[in-house]
């Protein structure tokens, strides 16, 4: 490492690379004077001063040298964490309303999935995305958002609302045991083998500095982005919005001003559930193939950001999806892809140590 850093040392006699051998040792020289490294005449703790210095060179290099390889993982990573984003929503959303954590979300999440599959799969019959894929697409969005909301306000309706008095180790038992019926149904139903989403999406995209964007990624994150800021302007702006951050506040107090409580806990599922279904879609064009499973691993993860942003936070969701999605990214890019599931929740950990109310997270009084 010295000798890459301090350059060949030419001797006086024969104009040949110096080495270093046990017998003579490595001669002072003006690059080791303006490094400072140790040798004769110096202190041991001189060196301290150029090892941070080399430690940073080496890392800049490594970044440079690979910078197109680090764009692109930049880039993976935002596309991966939109969609992270638009799950975690959901979660932080039914959070800061019940401040219950919604199990099933990840399985509405995998419906939206089956559904798009199922729904274009119909038009590509009918010969529908022959005539205009994009009309095909945005009608298998709409309806996909349909049935998953409905699918969310009904589990709101069945599975949770007899249960809002009752103590709170009841609806998560609950919510657990609507997320595992959900996995067996669509098991049972589409069969346990993956699916295949329609291969009627362009690779095609540009390139720039070095770095390779398709069109679909540009969509999902174009998508995500303006969802994300809909729903921000929806809660800070409306009276539906402003209904909501009443209840997430006091529940009694709002019910005494004429908020009507459970059409407010309903329109929240409705939403979230909307938002999982378009990321379900989105996933299944990205990566074209689903199963039942992928509700659970993409809900743990969510939930995750979730909390890393700070639970029951808008922005502190979507900050923690965007994060989460770089750094598994980045993890299996320059560390290793086998533990790229890992890599969140160390980070998860060591915020939560320092903040244990997350990145964006307020007190209870100021959830949302």
């Amino acid at each position: 490492m010295m000798d890459k850093a301090i350059g060949l040392y030419v001797n006086n006699a024969g104009q040949r690379p110096y080495r270093r051998t046990r017998q003579q040792p490595f001669p002072p020289s003006k690059a080791r004077r303006l490094l400072r490294v140790p040798g004769p005449g110096y202190h041991q703790e001189d060196a301290i001063l150029i090892r941070p210095l080399l430690c940073i060179f080496e890392i800049t290099r490594f970044f440079l040298l690979r910078f197109s390889v680090f764009l692109q993982q930049l880039l993976n990573g935002l596309t991966l964490g939109s969609v992270y984003a638009l799950i975690a929503l959901g979660y932080t959303m039914v959070y800061g309303i019940l401040e219950l954590i919604n199990f099933a979300h990840g399985e509405i999440y995998m419906l939206g999935a089956y559904l798009s599959i199922i729904l274009l799969g119909f038009f590509t019959a009918i010969g529908l995305t022959s005539y205009s894929l994009a009309l095909s697409l945005a009608l298998t969005l709409l309806l996909t958002i349909i049935f998953c909301s409905s699918y969310g306000f009904t589990i709101e309706k069945v599975a949770y609302r007899p249960l809002r008095n009752a103590p709170r180790l009841s609806p998560l038992i609950s919510a657990i045991g609507v997320s595992i019926f959900l996995q067996n149904y669509v098991m049972l139903t589409q069969g346990a083998t993956d699916k295949v989403f329609p291969s009627h999406f362009w690779g095609a995209g540009f390139t720039f500095l070095s770095t390779r964007m398709t069109y679909l990624q540009a969509m999902i994150i174009l998508v995500s982005g303006c969802m994300m800021i809909m729903l921000h302007t929806f809660i800070r702006k409306t009276k539906t919005g402003k209904a909501m951050r009443a209840v997430a506040q006091d529940k009694v107090m709002a019910s005494l001003l004429g908020v009507n409580i459970d059409n407010i806990i309903g329109i929240t599922f409705i939403i979230g559930s909307g938002l999982a279904a378009v990321a379900g879609m989105m996933v299944a064009m990205y990566y074209g193939l689903v199963n039942y499973f992928i509700g659970y691993s993409a809900g743990i993860k969510a939930f995750t950001a979730a909390v890393l942003g700070g639970i029951g936070s808008v922005p502190g969701a979507m900050l923690g999806g965007i994060l989460l999605g770089l750094i598994e990214s980045l993890g299996a890019s320059y560390i290793s892809s086998e533990y790229k599931d890992a890599y969140a929740f160390i980070i998860l950990i060591i915020i939560l140590l320092v903040k244990p109310e997350g990145l964006l997270g307020k007190n209870l009084e100021e959830k949302i």
